[in-house]
């Protein structure tokens, strides 16, 4: 089974496609399954959903099998229309969803009739959502993913990395479920707030001890900013100058969150789309969840450093994936 279509909730293989026609395209909705993975070697990138805590949890919401594919909308401004009867979940950034102008929660689950019109609006309380639909939305994958890389012209509803566009279709599997055998959404205390100054895990990387120890004070003791410089590549963040005695090095592999420090001092957190290798010193690595949490800063948001260790970091993580991941 290809990773775009995931498995079926467990109600059955359901009756057939349903659709939902781009009516509006927004700045940047895009399709993301789990990731694409084992061809960092050829310079492809990851891509993948840029908050995997907020991407598992809107499959989560209709017992999808890990790896199936939501979109991700980034900044709202986008119109659907059902074509098709279906229940969808919604997680993530409050943006201030509507289906035929009443207000739909993120968290949650909810249902759409043929000619029904469902909106995204303005960010009100994070950046990006996450729409999900049964199985997961259908597409060809490309290197085994259909994760949407812009970029590099990868996956996507299209296979060429393209946006949604006025018109496009997003196609999946229509199935039916029973309302007890889905999982509970998360509660109110469970959701993340968005809107609250954000700490940031950090894993010390390689390079940490050829930083001054002043600008380590600074680093893990000072708030940073969301720079407006930001996208699914990468995040700049704007504060104190940190100063290191190496200023480049020979190119080696970038992971996910590696927050590298260019000759300005001022460092870039590397995301989804990063380039796959990069010859900047590192102060370290943020956690997956972390990286999560930084996906959804607005520019001029304030998020602090805070250094972890790499076998908590681990644990966290196989805590997170322990919920969402039944293989």
């Amino acid at each position: 089974m290809s990773v775009a279509s995931g498995r079926s909730s467990r109600g059955g293989s359901g009756e057939g496609r349903v659709q939902l026609r781009v009516e509006q395209a927004g700045p940047l909705a895009l399709l993301q399954d789990a990731g694409r993975f084992g061809v960092r070697r050829l310079g492809v990138t990851q891509g993948g959903p840029v908050d995997i805590h907020a991407w598992a949890w809107a499959n989560h919401l209709l017992d999808n099998r890990w790896g199936a594919a939501t979109l991700e909308i980034t900044f709202g401004g986008l119109s659907l229309i059902a074509e098709g009867n279906a229940r969808l979940a919604l997680a993530g950034a409050d943006l201030e969803a509507t289906l035929d102008d009443e207000p739909i929660e993120p968290w949650s689950r909810f249902e759409v009739q043929a000619g029904q019109r469902l909106r995204f609006g303005a960010p009100k309380d994070g950046l990006r959502a996450y729409l999900a639909a049964p199985g997961g939305f259908l597409a060809e994958p490309v290197l085994g993913s259909v994760a949407g890389v812009t970029r590099e012209g990868l996956g996507g509803h299209d296979g060429q990395g393209g946006k949604l566009q006025k018109g496009d279709a997003l196609v999946f599997q229509q199935g039916h479920i029973e309302n007890d055998e889905l999982p509970e959404a998360p509660s109110a205390d469970k959701r993340p707030d968005y809107s609250q100054p954000t700490r940031l895990a950090l894993v010390p990387g390689a390079q940490i001890a050829d930083f001054e120890s002043r600008s380590l004070f600074a680093a893990f003791n000072h708030p940073w900013q969301v720079d407006d410089r930001a996208d699914r590549m990468g995040v700049r963040l704007t504060g104190p100058l940190l100063k290191c005695a190496v200023s480049s090095m020979i190119s080696e592999g970038i992971g996910l969150g590696a927050v590298q420090v260019p000759p300005d001092g001022q460092p870039i957190v590397l995301l989804n789309d990063r380039q796959t290798i990069g010859g900047y010193p590192r102060l370290g690595t943020l956690t997956p969840l972390a990286c999560a949490q930084l996906a959804q800063c607005l520019p001029g948001h304030e998020v602090h450093l805070q250094a972890q260790a790499l076998s908590a970091a681990q644990e966290e993580y196989r805590d997170f994936l322990r919920l969402f991941r039944a293989d």
